[in-house]
């Protein structure tokens, strides 16, 4: 199967923070981001390998700055590296300055993972991902340690059989 520039699979979606979207501190609600987040993921899942994609993990997920009623959300989704039939998507997200100069900020992001399936529901094999940005080539040698991570966590791989893990801690003399 083709290689494919991880580029390809940018997703970019923006919204605005309305009251329905709050919580009682009139900041974005948690669950609303993480389905936006979702949403831009799967988008980009779908733009790499073409097919119907479904969540099959949210890896990591971090909130780290409240985003205020008003302000207006941009989510960049791309993914960083695909296995057989996963893809771990990245998901980025700003706020942006409205007064003054348009500047954004990066306030949280998320990893994703999406498994491509055939009109069955069965996994089916996607492209592998082609990392040319820096920021693309840190994420994708991230990768594979991230699953191994989960694979270890969820009981679907032995500790001693995560060679990336353990090449972090044990390094080769």
């Amino acid at each position: 199967m083709k290689q494919k520039p991880a580029s390809e699979s940018l997703s970019v979606m923006t919204e605005i923070v309305l009251p329905n979207d709050t919580n009682n501190l009139n900041n974005l609600f948690g669950g609303q981001l993480l389905s936006w987040m979702d949403r831009c993921a799967a988008i980009s899942a779908h733009r790499h390998c073409r097919r119907t994609v479904v969540t099959a993990t949210v890896n990591h997920v971090s909130f780290k700055q409240a985003i205020p009623q008003g302000a207006i959300v941009t989510m960049e989704a791309k993914i960083s590296r695909s296995f057989t039939s996963s893809m771990e998507i990245f998901v980025d997200v700003f706020t942006e300055d409205q007064r003054g100069t348009g500047e954004r900020t990066k306030c949280n992001e998320a990893i994703y993972t999406f498994v491509a399936v055939d009109q069955l529901g069965n996994p089916i094999e996607v492209p592998s991902v082609l990392a040319i940005s820096d920021l693309e080539k840190t994420r994708f040698d991230g990768a594979l340690r991230r699953r191994q991570l989960a694979l270890i966590l969820s009981g679907k791989m032995k500790p001693e059989d995560a060679t990336e893990l353990k090449a972090l801690f044990f390094p080769p003399a």
